[in-house]
């Protein structure tokens, strides 16, 4: 089976539609030509390759302040705002509701993260979207609205974002954001780390619905991130973590939404329910992905997304390297999930979708590619799978 991506195409350098189906030329144009005029809008005053953008900097202390020092534009979370809290009368999207803060430990090794923002680096060339971040979860010092987050991604090329749910209050802030500035579109999910226990509770089935419902809304373009992880899940938990998926699988098709799959430490398991599925959605994506070369010739055979996250430039992730050396052009997509897994050299610190850059610099090198044309090909694959951002 396949992800349907039949309208796919792999574009020559001066971004002209190559390869099959018939068409891809205009279409592509068109694509184009939103890009470039997005393109020249790209500068902003509190962006500066190599420097931190202004809305991620810590505020001030008030010894600074006396010295002369500029105020930032980021709510210092070691300052007046704690972590997990919004200024009084504000929220991070102007109306939807703070989420999670991430630990400040790494996952593994339990060692104190650096919690600072990484500088902006330079713009690229040509336009990208993040194909998956959480801009509801908190990290860092500083507290970032949406707003700021998308502003200091477009000043470095990155000109719309992905906002994913993991549950029902994230996949509501998702949909609420999405409503408020057209640079975001939404995808909403239960994360299969949860339906274990929203099954145990006996809340799956009233979650689901929520999910269902929150679907029809007009900036969702996809259902996500769903699928199966075996990392933190035990045995006991497949049964209901594979109900769940097929549960999110068949919303999508009846949506006719993409579908965007969390797969940790369960490649085999996933392809085996994507294969055992009667119909699949119009997109299948593989968020985050963590597969090596064998699941990239699967996800090529299968017309399956694959999108590659900071992960892909990890020192350890030669195998990853591998599978996006492989993969169809017209399957490579790109983002951050944000606030994690932050591109090689700030591995550990806040990632943000400003940082995406910083990836796709690797994965032009990775392919041997030129930087503008991976782009080209990038941006156009992300509105083939979720069609147009505007």
């Amino acid at each position: 089976m396949t992800g349907g991506v039949g309208k796919g195409r792999e574009l020559d350098g001066n971004g002209m539609g190559t390869g099959r189906g018939g068409g891809g030329a205009i279409q592509w144009m068109t694509v184009s030509e939103e890009q470039r005029n997005r393109a020249g809008a790209q500068t902003s005053p509190s962006v500066t390759a190599g420097e931190v953008p202004r809305a991620y900097r810590p505020a001030p202390a008030k010894n600074d302040d006396a010295a002369g020092s500029a105020p930032s534009e980021g709510t210092a979370l070691n300052g007046t705002t704690p972590t997990g809290t919004a200024p009084t009368g504000t929220t991070p999207t102007g109306g939807a509701p703070a989420g999670p803060t991430r630990e400040q430990a790494e996952e593994k090794s339990g060692k104190k993260r650096r919690l600072q923002y990484p500088p902006a680096p330079e713009p690229l060339p040509v336009p990208v979207l993040d194909n998956h971040a959480h801009l509801d979860f908190r990290d860092g010092e500083v507290r970032v609205t949406v707003r700021e987050a998308l502003d200091a991604a477009q000043a470095v090329g990155v000109v719309g974002a992905l906002c994913v749910g993991y549950d029902v209050a994230s996949s509501e802030f998702s949909v609420d954001a999405a409503g408020k500035d057209p640079r975001l579109k939404a995808a909403v999910a239960l994360h299969p780390n949860d339906a274990p226990e929203l099954a145990a509770e006996g809340n799956y089935e009233a979650a689901f619905a929520r999910i269902a419902e929150l679907a029809r809304h007009d900036q969702v373009v996809a259902i996500g991130e769903t699928g199966l992880d075996f990392y933190r899940t035990g045995q006991d938990g497949v049964a209901a973590q594979k109900r769940s998926f097929e549960d999110h699988i068949a919303l999508a098709v009846e949506t006719g939404l993409a579908m965007q799959i969390h797969d940790r430490d369960a490649h085999a398991e996933v392809v085996e329910v994507l294969q055992d599925a009667p119909t699949l959605p119009s997109a299948v994506v593989f968020h985050c992905f963590s597969g090596d070369a064998e699941l990239a010739r699967i996800c090529n055979a299968n017309g399956w997304y694959m999108s590659f996250a900071g992960t892909v430039t990890f020192k350890n992730a030669r195998g990853l390297r591998e599978a996006l050396a492989i993969a169809d052009p017209q399957l490579i997509l790109v983002e951050t999930d944000t606030p994690f897994l932050t591109p090689h050299p700030y591995r550990g610190q806040p990632n943000a979708p400003y940082l995406i850059p910083q990836t796709m610099r690797l994965m032009a090198d990775v392919r041997e590619a030129k930087l503008e044309s991976l782009c080209q090909q990038v941006m156009f694959n992300t509105t083939q799978a979720y069609g147009s951002w505007t």
